[in-house]
């Protein structure tokens, strides 16, 4: 009773202020209506706005007829002119609509696939194409950008955001009714478990092995291997060392607790825990793989950053006990800071005895410190750690491994054999080890 004497004191309004013909002013139609067929674009008198009912009362053009649009659909303009300027803004967009082909594609806050999500789309829904703008696209599994557009769009109920358009068939309607799925098959029912699996970035769980052992190698992180579930693009992609690969699916349907099948592909997932997400496939043999990812505490690039701050330490720790390190047999070893992070540089001058078993006879000893070493618990009794002498003044560049320790009166190294490093870690030494010292020296290096 309550709500019809409220819908009664409605149409009495609406019947007083038009009959007095106050207006007001003038807004441009975003989505074209159906009875009567109003294009969007066209410019229309505004009688009313009802927060309660969240709608315009307008006029027909043409007519002295009136209805209502919902609120979204209309942006208000003001004065006629100012109205008449925005519809010429608008006229390019105005016809173009675009049909979602994928279940699941999220309308974003941003143009930017890692911006919050503010509304899902069903396949097949309509939704308004209002403006196109720059964003950053998705990245296909081969590192390159894909193809399509980020457009700002309005759906039929009202929500504004940003998509990206390579699951959007785009269209213009001229005339005719515009056909959106029904509104039943556009309910979806919240997932937060999706949610969460959307809003994570899914790295291989040797990423997470590496954190865990403190044994960080810069070179496999800044491969960016991954899984990623593809909402905007319906395009799942694993990368991993041994396989990149794309699965286009139509829809992710729910397959039990906290799991999920790609519809279209023999792809699946498994939500483990919070930050741990089992994947599954049929390979090409027909057997079942599982692969397991994680979601790592910090971003990649930061996890990169702390670890070349770590080695840029433990060169420090070599450069502040020497800089110079003297062997009457194998010559002076001389360290100097870098630019560059991980490392430093270093000349080595007399080191006769050491060619060609260790240093090629065409070098001059020149070259780049990386502290890119890690050494097995079993030698962390002897040496501190290890890194790289890269001599980077012979062509290709020659690479010589260490194990290293400082002591009060200077540096001792050992010479490792390229079948003793596994992973970025020394596991085994020579069977006949070439252990080297040198005495720190304690002149001021040369320029000082």
């Amino acid at each position: 009773m309550l709500s019809l004497n409220k819908n009664l004191l409605f149409i009495t309004l609406i019947s007083l202020l038009l009959s007095s013909c106050s207006k007001l002013g003038y807004g441009v139609l975003l989505w074209t209506t159906d009875d009567p067929v109003i294009m969007s674009g066209t410019v229309l008198p505004v009688y009313i706005r009802s927060n309660i009912d969240r709608v315009w009362v307008v006029g027909v053009p043409e007519s002295s007829r009136k209805i209502e649009i919902p609120l979204a659909l209309l942006e208000f303009s003001g004065s006629k002119r100012k109205a008449n300027n925005r519809s010429r803004a608008f006229a390019f967009f105005a016809p173009t609509y675009a049909e979602n082909m994928q279940d699941g594609l999220p309308v974003r806050e941003h143009p930017d696939n890692g911006s919050r999500r503010v509304y899902r789309l069903r396949q097949r829904e309509i939704i308004k194409i209002l403006d196109k703008v720059e964003g950053s696209p998705p990245i296909s599994a081969t590192g390159d950008p894909l193809d399509g557009d980020w457009f700002y769009v309005l759906t039929n109920e009202g929500v504004t955001g940003y998509c990206f358009s390579y699951r959007l068939k785009i269209f213009d309607h001229h005339e005719g009714p515009l056909v959106a799925a029904p509104a039943s098959l556009r309910e979806t029912a919240p997932d937060p478990d999706l949610d969460l699996v959307f809003s994570r970035i899914w790295s291989p769980e040797m990423y997470q092995q590496m954190i865990n052992s403190r044994r960080i190698d810069i070179s496999e992180l800044e491969k960016n291997y991954r899984f990623d579930p593809g909402q905007d693009t319906g395009i799942a992609k694993i990368v991993l060392p041994d396989l990149e690969r794309e699965f286009i699916y139509d829809s992710i349907i729910p397959d039990g607790e906290r799991a999920w099948r790609f519809e279209g592909t023999s792809l699946q997932m498994n939500l483990r825990t919070n930050t741990s997400l089992a994947v599954q496939y049929l390979e090409d043999t027909g057997s079942r793989r599982t692969l397991l990812f994680a979601a790592l505490s910090s971003d990649v690039d930061d996890i990169i950053m702390q670890e070349y701050s770590r080695r840029d330490s433990q060169f420090m720790a070599i450069y502040n006990q020497g800089p110079v390190f003297t062997s009457s047999n194998f010559g002076t070893i001389t360290f100097s800071e870098s630019s560059v992070q991980g490392g430093g540089n270093f000349t080595w001058t007399g080191f006769d005895l050491l060619v060609p078993q260790v240093i090629p006879s065409e070098s001059s000893g020149r070259g780049r410190v990386l502290m890119d070493l890690f050494i097995s618990p079993s030698f962390e009794d002897r040496y501190t750690g290890a890194f790289t002498l890269r001599l980077t003044d012979v062509t290709p560049n020659r690479d010589i491994y260490f194990m290293y320790g400082i002591d009060s009166q200077g540096l001792r190294l050992e010479v490792v054999p390229d079948f003793g490093i596994e992973n970025a870690t020394i596991t085994r030494r020579s069977t006949s080890p070439m252990v080297l010292y040198f005495f720190r020296d304690s002149s001021p290096p040369l320029g000082s």
